[in-house]
């Protein structure tokens, strides 16, 4: 089907922060580039409009996509586009994912106004972060550092950063880049022991699963990059088995060996950071989510069950 048969707009749906719209204009870019005429249309999500609550009490949810996909239901976009680290676990029957971008470096790094800041050991600094995953790790391999809440978009947590109690900011280099403000990393933590969260660094692109075949097609051939779709398949795979949603601390890398296989690394760790359970699994690229499956089934064997049972308590006390 040539391109110029299909005459109608690809509607692209988006969170209104700069980084949101970073993604969303990425992924136009490359639909512009197939010949595919496009729109942005902003939609506020629930996590956008209430900051002064973490993400843990707004429950982990579809918080950043849940008004998005409302859109793809009711047509008003064909596609939308999120941070793929933000989707949630499962996917409702009618909508997919058809698409992920090439994955940007998926380590977490430090953002810090003083360039001569250091992250040892044993250092006794606070640092600001929203993602429970990072606090807990940051409880097993630092753990004389404390956290505090740090919510809002790139923009504003910098303003909390320079107003706040804060000396450093974990983040996503993915985020730090797209922004330009990757001259303020002052650490990056190693991508095998601080194990970023499933999807970190790519972009997901969700439509709904009616929507035109060959519209469809299109989409996936302008945006889809193939080696990153292996890897999240593997480690949605995992976050699925495993129940968790970025309320809780699991975390899982997929990455392609030299010989074409799949590795994942992916585990769980205890949010005081004392109990900790990793486990590496690599077979061939068909076996992607198979790969994911069984690692979660054997951290959940290993202990990651109780580990999740005493968080989900603690958080209804």
């Amino acid at each position: 089907m040539e391109n110029n048969t299909i005459v109608k707009t690809i509607r692209i749906g988006t969170r209104g922060s700069k980084l949101a719209l970073w993604q969303a204009n990425a992924v136009a870019d490359k639909l512009q580039a197939a010949g595919l005429d496009t729109e942005i249309v902003i939609i506020s999500t629930k996590g956008d409009q209430i900051l002064d609550r973490s993400l843990v009490k707004l429950g982990s949810k579809g918080v950043f996509t849940e008004e998005l996909e409302v859109g793809l239901r009711e047509g008003t976009i064909e596609i939308a586009v999120h941070s793929a680290k933000d989707v949630q676990s499962t996917i409702p029957d009618e909508l997919e994912l058809v698409a992920f971008m090439e994955r940007e470096i998926v380590n977490d790094v430090l953002l810090s106004f003083n360039p001569d800041f250091k992250l040892e050991r044993d250092s006794k600094v606070m640092l600001g972060t929203s993602s429970t995953r990072r606090r807990a790790l940051l409880k097993k391999y630092y753990p004389n550092v404390t956290t505090d809440e740090s919510r809002g978009n790139l923009q504003t947590r910098l303003q909390k950063l320079k107003e706040g109690p804060f000396e450093a900011l974990v983040l996503a280099y993915a985020g730090v880049v797209r922004m330009g403000y990757d001259h303020m990393i002052v650490h990056t933590f190693p991508d095998d022991e601080f194990v970023p969260a499933a999807g970190q660094g790519s972009v997901a692109v969700e439509c709904a699963r009616d929507l035109e075949p060959e519209l469809k097609q299109l989409i996936k051939d302008a945006v889809d990059h193939a080696d990153t779709h292996v890897c999240l398949l593997a480690e949605r795979a995992f976050l699925r088995t495993m129940e968790g949603g970025c309320s809780i601390p699991s975390f899982a890398l997929a990455k392609l060996t030299p010989e074409g296989n799949v590795r994942i690394q992916g585990g769980i760790v205890s949010l005081d950071g004392q109990q900790h359970l990793s486990e590496v699994y690599e077979g061939s690229q068909e076996e992607a989510e198979a790969l994911g499956t069984k690692l979660a089934e054997t951290i959940l064997s290993r202990g990651g069950d109780k580990i999740l049972q005493e968080i989900r308590s603690e958080r209804e006390e």
